[in-house]
Protein backbone atom coordinates (compact mmCIF):
# COMPACT_ATOMS: atom_id res chain seq x y z
CA UNK A 1 0.00 0.00 0.00
CA UNK A 2 1.51 3.16 -0.81
CA UNK A 3 1.69 6.42 1.74
CA UNK A 4 -0.66 7.99 -0.77
CA UNK A 5 -3.30 5.79 0.11
CA UNK A 6 -2.45 5.53 3.83
CA UNK A 7 -2.62 9.30 4.21
CA UNK A 8 -5.89 9.35 2.81
CA UNK A 9 -7.50 7.16 5.27
CA UNK A 10 -6.71 9.07 8.23
CA UNK A 11 -8.69 11.84 6.74
CA UNK A 12 -11.74 11.80 8.93
CA UNK A 13 -15.63 11.02 7.15
CA UNK A 14 -16.62 14.04 8.30
CA UNK A 15 -14.11 15.89 6.11
CA UNK A 16 -15.32 13.63 3.17
CA UNK A 17 -18.38 14.77 3.45
CA UNK A 18 -17.99 18.09 3.95
CA UNK A 19 -16.12 18.02 0.32
CA UNK A 20 -18.61 16.05 -1.61
CA UNK A 21 -21.74 18.04 -0.49
CA UNK A 22 -19.66 21.52 -0.92
CA UNK A 23 -18.66 20.20 -4.38
CA UNK A 24 -22.00 19.61 -5.49
CA UNK A 25 -23.57 22.51 -3.45
CA UNK A 26 -21.53 25.22 -5.23
CA UNK A 27 -22.05 23.07 -8.65
CA UNK A 28 -25.60 23.25 -8.11
CA UNK A 29 -25.67 26.97 -7.49
CA UNK A 30 -23.50 27.64 -10.65
CA UNK A 31 -25.37 25.97 -12.57
CA UNK A 32 -28.61 27.14 -11.59
CA UNK A 33 -27.76 30.73 -10.35
CA UNK A 34 -24.65 31.86 -11.22
CA UNK A 35 -24.36 31.02 -14.94
CA UNK A 36 -28.02 31.97 -15.89
CA UNK A 37 -27.94 35.48 -14.06
CA UNK A 38 -24.40 36.82 -15.68
CA UNK A 39 -24.44 38.48 -19.04
CA UNK A 40 -21.43 36.88 -20.47
CA UNK A 41 -21.31 33.38 -19.23
CA UNK A 42 -24.97 32.97 -20.38
CA UNK A 43 -23.88 32.78 -23.88
CA UNK A 44 -21.24 30.38 -23.39
CA UNK A 45 -21.53 26.91 -24.90
CA UNK A 46 -22.91 24.54 -23.08
CA UNK A 47 -19.61 22.63 -22.35
CA UNK A 48 -18.08 26.03 -21.50
CA UNK A 49 -20.73 26.30 -18.51
CA UNK A 50 -20.68 22.62 -17.25
CA UNK A 51 -16.78 22.72 -17.39
CA UNK A 52 -17.12 26.12 -15.04
CA UNK A 53 -19.84 25.24 -12.67
CA UNK A 54 -18.24 21.45 -11.59
CA UNK A 55 -14.51 22.89 -12.50
CA UNK A 56 -14.34 26.05 -10.46
CA UNK A 57 -16.58 23.51 -7.53
CA UNK A 58 -12.76 21.03 -7.24
CA UNK A 59 -11.06 24.07 -5.94
CA UNK A 60 -12.94 23.08 -2.31
CA UNK A 61 -12.57 19.31 -2.60
CA UNK A 62 -8.87 19.31 -1.67
CA UNK A 63 -8.94 22.36 0.64
CA UNK A 64 -11.04 20.37 2.72
CA UNK A 65 -9.58 16.92 2.13
CA UNK A 66 -5.69 19.01 3.73
CA UNK A 67 -8.08 20.69 5.99
CA UNK A 68 -9.35 17.03 7.54
CA UNK A 69 -5.74 15.37 7.12
CA UNK A 70 -3.97 17.88 9.63
CA UNK A 71 -6.63 17.69 11.67
CA UNK A 72 -6.14 13.42 12.00
CA UNK A 73 -2.25 14.02 11.48
CA UNK A 74 -1.57 16.69 14.00
CA UNK A 75 -4.13 14.18 16.55
CA UNK A 76 -2.00 11.16 15.74
CA UNK A 77 1.22 12.76 16.46
CA UNK A 78 0.16 14.33 19.83
CA UNK A 79 0.52 17.89 19.17
CA UNK A 80 -2.10 20.67 19.34
CA UNK A 81 -4.46 19.43 16.30
CA UNK A 82 -7.18 22.37 17.07
CA UNK A 83 -4.62 25.09 16.68
CA UNK A 84 -3.03 23.50 13.66
CA UNK A 85 -6.60 22.75 11.98
CA UNK A 86 -7.73 26.23 12.87
CA UNK A 87 -4.06 27.75 11.53
CA UNK A 88 -4.54 26.16 8.54
CA UNK A 89 -8.05 27.25 7.93
CA UNK A 90 -7.10 30.57 8.77
CA UNK A 91 -4.13 31.79 7.34
CA UNK A 92 -4.88 32.60 3.65
CA UNK A 93 -3.05 31.45 0.76
CA UNK A 94 -2.70 28.01 2.40
CA UNK A 95 0.71 29.40 4.16
CA UNK A 96 -1.18 27.71 7.44
CA UNK A 97 -1.02 24.46 5.53
CA UNK A 98 2.52 24.64 4.39
CA UNK A 99 3.78 25.82 7.55
CA UNK A 100 1.81 23.07 9.28
CA UNK A 101 4.12 19.94 7.10
CA UNK A 102 7.44 22.32 7.71
CA UNK A 103 7.11 22.15 11.40
CA UNK A 104 5.16 18.93 12.00
CA UNK A 105 6.36 16.44 14.61
CA UNK A 106 7.76 13.26 13.71
CA UNK A 107 5.17 10.23 14.44
CA UNK A 108 5.70 8.57 18.49
CA UNK A 109 7.11 5.34 18.70
CA UNK A 110 6.29 2.05 20.22
CA UNK A 111 8.24 1.19 23.27
CA UNK A 112 9.98 -2.17 22.60
CA UNK A 113 9.11 -2.50 26.93
CA UNK A 114 5.69 -1.82 27.15
CA UNK A 115 4.41 -1.17 23.30
CA UNK A 116 3.04 2.59 24.30
CA UNK A 117 3.75 4.93 22.16
CA UNK A 118 6.16 7.24 22.79
CA UNK A 119 6.93 11.04 21.48
CA UNK A 120 10.21 10.55 19.13
CA UNK A 121 12.64 12.32 20.95
CA UNK A 122 12.15 10.77 24.46
CA UNK A 123 15.20 8.53 25.12
CA UNK A 124 13.66 6.48 27.81
CA UNK A 125 9.70 5.57 28.11
CA UNK A 126 7.82 8.29 30.39
CA UNK A 127 5.21 5.03 31.02
CA UNK A 128 7.74 2.14 32.16
CA UNK A 129 11.30 3.40 32.00
CA UNK A 130 12.95 1.31 29.16
CA UNK A 131 15.75 2.78 26.86
CA UNK A 132 13.74 3.91 23.67
CA UNK A 133 17.28 3.07 22.02
CA UNK A 134 20.51 0.87 23.67
CA UNK A 135 23.15 2.84 25.09
CA UNK A 136 27.03 1.92 24.65
CA UNK A 137 28.42 0.80 28.33
CA UNK A 138 31.34 2.68 27.86
CA UNK A 139 30.37 6.52 26.76
CA UNK A 140 26.46 6.26 27.03
CA UNK A 141 25.99 7.46 23.53
CA UNK A 142 22.97 5.57 21.85
CA UNK A 143 23.64 2.57 19.30
CA UNK A 144 21.84 0.46 16.92
CA UNK A 145 20.19 -2.47 16.85
CA UNK A 146 23.56 -4.98 14.75
CA UNK A 147 26.39 -2.84 16.12
CA UNK A 148 29.24 -4.52 16.71
CA UNK A 149 31.35 -1.22 18.18
CA UNK A 150 30.24 2.08 19.14
CA UNK A 151 30.56 4.71 16.21
CA UNK A 152 31.59 7.95 19.64
CA UNK A 153 34.82 5.37 21.52
CA UNK A 154 34.93 2.13 19.57
CA UNK A 155 34.16 0.15 21.96
CA UNK A 156 32.94 -3.73 21.57
CA UNK A 157 29.39 -3.74 22.20
CA UNK A 158 27.45 -6.83 24.20
CA UNK A 159 25.36 -8.40 21.76
CA UNK A 160 21.98 -6.67 21.56
CA UNK A 161 18.11 -8.73 21.27
CA UNK A 162 17.00 -8.83 18.07
CA UNK A 163 15.30 -4.90 16.96
CA UNK A 164 11.94 -4.94 17.72
CA UNK A 165 11.41 -3.36 14.67
CA UNK A 166 11.76 0.22 16.34
CA UNK A 167 14.00 2.73 14.16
Amino acid sequence: MSRFSEGLKIIPRIAWYLAITLYIGFSTLAITVFIPQDRVMRNWPLAGKLAFAYGAALIFVPWILLIGYIYADAKRRGMRYVMWTWLSVLIPDAIGIVIYFILRDPLPRPCPGCSALVKSGFVFCPYCGTAMKPRCPNCGHAVEHGWSNCSECGAKLPALPASSGVA
